[in-house]
């Protein structure tokens, strides 16, 4: 059946137990000028014509079959014309969804679905990607499993989007690959890509620009995408055209790929026939094998035609099929057919009006078109993924219905889950070839290589095929296909034209060998046709890329003046450190010396004085031995120090802690030597194994002009290791001064002592993301800005006012007033002096 509107979409229906839905766009085009009544559609298309054909021959194929695959059920058809267009799609696809139409199945009253159960349980179709996800996302609301024979879109493939579709010809993912091999294997070094503004040309002309950039096999000399109204015949689109034409005129590419629908094919190339444009055309799967393309006239003045297809074999008895459609075995679909073009019976006919042109016409009696027309466009392996498709979903209702050769288990009330998860399932061998699907519902396919032969035909190009790609390899010629194609002639011109140096060739061919590029980054050429070549890792290209120059090393200099500061900064730290030494010496018997742990004191100064003498161990070209002294032995020289003020806060709180039970734990620690000698230790038993297992070492990080020469500290768990054990102690001095501050200090011990901690901890809180984030040269000047500011929190807190009491306030560094002080002390808090 069909509307009776002379240009409305083709509808066929044909009864069944098991209805399987087409979509086919047996029209092109669509009228959407709405203040001219309903969409209509116009410009019948004979190769979907003999695809939806295909459908109904292999469905009748599985009826009557012996033995029958589904002995107990017939399978039923529903064919919609989609004209290209998604409106007219997804209008059939909701009918098919339509639980109240005729002959729907019944659901099993234990299945839940949100909807109802649709009337069709699998969905042949549709060629166009545009139109099958439009398609999908309607059909996906009732699991209805569709199955693509043509649609490529890499983004068909993902399974959130579109659950429900599957497809029997490889991913767009595979075509462009095997493009851009086609392109590199005849050494094209320039191509232009012609796209369509929809999901099959737009994602795939995108995706061969993305390659071809990436493997630099060859460079795009345009890329033009079509707006969707190029096929119509509108003011806009005869512009368009023209435009394009143009641009292929003016062009310098030596393959032109076209990775858009046949309709936008069919109107370039009588264009390109016309302007007798003669280049070489890489066609895409969607129009590769193409009769409608390939029988234009004088076809090869267009050029030669290169083109990928699915891997097919033929399906015998097909044409057979068709042509007994004139002979009174018509279905609906044959009937349109007749209507729209009369077959030609006699001389007379042909004489008046025999054509082999489709196009619509008006005129009153039509005229006739002749049978061996039709015939001209059979290609018997056109429609083999069709003919896939069926057989796939006959296998997964084999096993769903649990049949043999006589009878199926299964009553026949199952729901259209059931059946898209027993098709995702499906492993078979048809014809020697093993198909199943992937996780993504696409199928272990690969591509034929094929080759318009113009020679010594009437009928146009004859497609022969002279390679194979599969997924995931390369493309392989056959010697004996190679032979078959005797006038397959590939020309790779030579170009006379040099370039200047720090230039390379852009197009080699004699058409257009124009234009010079600059050599990369990183690259250079002395010019005389020279290709570009890579500079050594050391080495970068000069501006004028006509020569390598030599990295400069990079690292913290001498005479950089954040570094003078620095070590002017170190080198009075050092002077103040042997000024403390010498006066602590001369007044060492005092109890302000004492205070301060007596030859403690000593100790810790020498650990600061070793702290400013690494910070030099930071500058300059660094070596292996330098970095094994910078960091590693900071750590042992602060925790030294460190442990010493420690060592003097528990004598400070031992000496004044007079309740035993109160103080117990400090007078046990009162040992000095045994305190310092078990905290150095344990941060020498980290540093030791870190300088002899991982030790820091040099690194050059290379830069784009630059080589940076800084230390890395080899382990980073030593490196961590030792900051939070100096962390620790730190904290345990802050703590225990803290304790001790409410003591009856004279010298203030203990309040000092907190102080120079408590900066410490946060110096070392803000230095660790600079220095894990910072990048450069100067990240060695934070580490030693970080040491020499800890240095001098040491000096500055602690150890500073006991000099300045020993030189200025010599009145209390005696041992009557300090027991004055402490007299006092007690007496404000009525606590009766111990003395001994």
């Amino acid at each position: 059946m069909r509307s009776s509107a002379e240009n409305a979409p083709f509808h066929t229906y044909s009864p069944g137990d098991i209805i399987i839905g087409g979509f086919f766009p047996i029209h092109k085009l669509t009228n959407r000028n709405m203040t001219q009544g309903p969409l209509t559609c116009s410009k019948f298309d004979v190769d979907s014509f003999l695809r939806a054909q295909m459908l109904i021959y292999a469905i009748r194929q599985v009826n009557q079959a012996t033995p029958r695959a589904l002995p107990n059920f017939t399978l039923g058809y529903e064919i919609f014309d989609t004209c290209g267009d998604v409106s007219f799609a997804i209008k059939g696809a909701i009918y098919l969804l339509d639980s109240h139409a005729p002959n729907r199945c019944v659901v099993p009253e234990k299945f839940q679905t949100p909807l109802w159960e649709p009337r069709a349980k699998a969905v042949i179709g549709e060629m166009y990607s545009e139109v099958s996800i439009a398609i999908a996302r309607v059909l996906a609301l009732s699991s209805v499993a569709q199955i693509s024979p043509s649609s490529t879109s890499e983004q068909l493939s993902k399974k959130l989007k579109f659950p429900t579709f599957l497809r029997t010809i490889p991913s767009d993912a595979h075509q462009t690959l095997a493009i851009t091999g086609l392109v590199g294997l005849f050494k094209w070094r320039t191509v232009g890509i012609i796209g369509s503004d929809d999901a099959y040309g737009k994602f795939g002309s995108d995706k061969i620009v993305s390659l071809l950039r990436e493997k630099r096999s060859a460079c795009v000399d345009f890329l033009d995408i079509l707006p969707d109204y190029f096929s119509q015949d509108i003011p806009q689109a005869r512009s368009r055209l023209d435009s394009l034409v143009k641009t292929i005129r003016n062009s310098s590419a030596e393959a032109i790929i076209m990775f858009t629908k046949d309709s936008n094919v069919d109107v370039i190339m009588k264009e390109a026939i016309r302007h007798n444009l003669n280049r070489t055309w890489i066609a895409s799967d969607s129009w590769s094998i193409s009769r409608t393309v390939a029988s234009l006239r004088d076809i090869e003045k267009a050029g030669e035609v290169f083109g990928l297809n699915s891997q097919a074999n033929k399906v015998p008895g097909f044409k057979d099929h068709v042509m007994s459609k004139f002979s009174g075995a018509t279905d609906n679909l044959a009937e349109y057919y007749l209507s729209h073009f009369p077959p030609c019976t006699d001389k007379s006919d042909k004489g008046q009006g025999g054509q082999c042109s489709f196009a619509s016409s008006q005129e009153e009696p039509r005229p006739c078109v002749e049978i061996s027309c039709l015939a001209k466009y059979i290609n018997e392996s056109m429609g083999y993924n069709i003919y896939l498709a069926i057989q796939i979903t006959v296998k997964a209702l084999t096993r769903l219905l649990q049949c043999d050769n006589h009878r199926c288990k299964h009553s026949g009330n199952f729901s259209a889950l059931e059946l898209l998860t027993e098709i995702k399932k499906v492993n078979l061998t048809i014809d020697g070839m093993h198909l199943y699907f992937d996780e993504n519902g696409d199928p272990n396919r690969g591509y034929d290589i094929l080759y318009w032969n113009m020679t010594g035909s009437t009928e146009g190009a004859h497609i022969t095929k002279i390679g194979e790609y599969w997924p995931g390899g390369e493309i392989k010629f056959p010697q004996d296909l190679l032979r078959k194609s005797t006038n397959l002639t590939v020309t790779v011109y030579n170009c006379s034209k040099t370039c200047n140096a720090g230039h390379e060739l852009n197009i080699q061919n004699e058409r257009c060998c124009y234009g010079c590029f600059l050599c990369a980054d990183g690259e250079y050429s002395q010019g005389n046709g020279e290709e570009c070549k890579s500079c050594d890792r050391s080495m970068y290209s000069s501006p004028e890329r006509d020569s390598c120059l030599n990295k400069t090393r990079v690292y913290l200099g001498w005479t950089d003046p954040f570094v003078i500061a620095l070590n002017c900064i170190s080198v009075l730290g050092i002077g103040i450190t042997v000024a403390f030494a010498v006066v602590f010496t001369i007044h060492r018997s005092t109890p302000v010396v004492k205070a301060v742990g007596g030859y403690l004191c000593f100790v810790e100064l020498f650990s600061l004085l070793v702290c400013f003498c690494i910070t030099f161990s930071f500058t300059g070209m660094h070596s292996n031995t330098s970095c094994k002294v910078g960091i590693p032995i900071f750590g042992l020289s602060f925790s030294l120090c460190i442990a010493c003020i420690l060592a003097n806060l528990l004598q400070i709180l031992a000496g004044f802690s007079f309740q035993a039970d109160a103080g117990s734990w400090a007078k046990r620690l009162n040992k000095p030597l045994a305190v310092v000698s078990v905290a150095f230790g344990l941060q020498l038993g980290v540093c030791g194994p870190w300088l002899l297992l991982y030790p820091p070492y040099v690194r050059e990080h290379e830069l784009p002009k630059t080589i940076l020469v800084q230390c890395e500290n080899g382990s980073v768990s030593f490196f961590v290791g030792m900051l939070l054990y100096i962390a620790f102690m730190a904290l345990c001095c802050f703590l225990c001064a803290y304790k001790g501050k409410q003591l009856p200090d004279l010298y203030k011990n203990a309040q000092l002592v907190s102080n120079s901690m408590l900066l410490f901890l946060v110096l070392w809180v803000i230095f660790i993301p600079i220095y894990t984030s910072l990048i450069g040269k100067y990240k060695q000047a934070v580490v030693m800005a970080t040491i020499v500011i800890s240095c001098y929190s040491i000096l500055c807190c602690h150890l500073a006012p006991k000099c300045y009491i020993m030189v200025f306030k010599k009145e209390i560094n005696n041992e009557s007033a300090i027991t004055e002080y402490i007299r006092k002390h007690y007496e404000k808090k009525d606590i009766p002096v111990m003395t001994s």
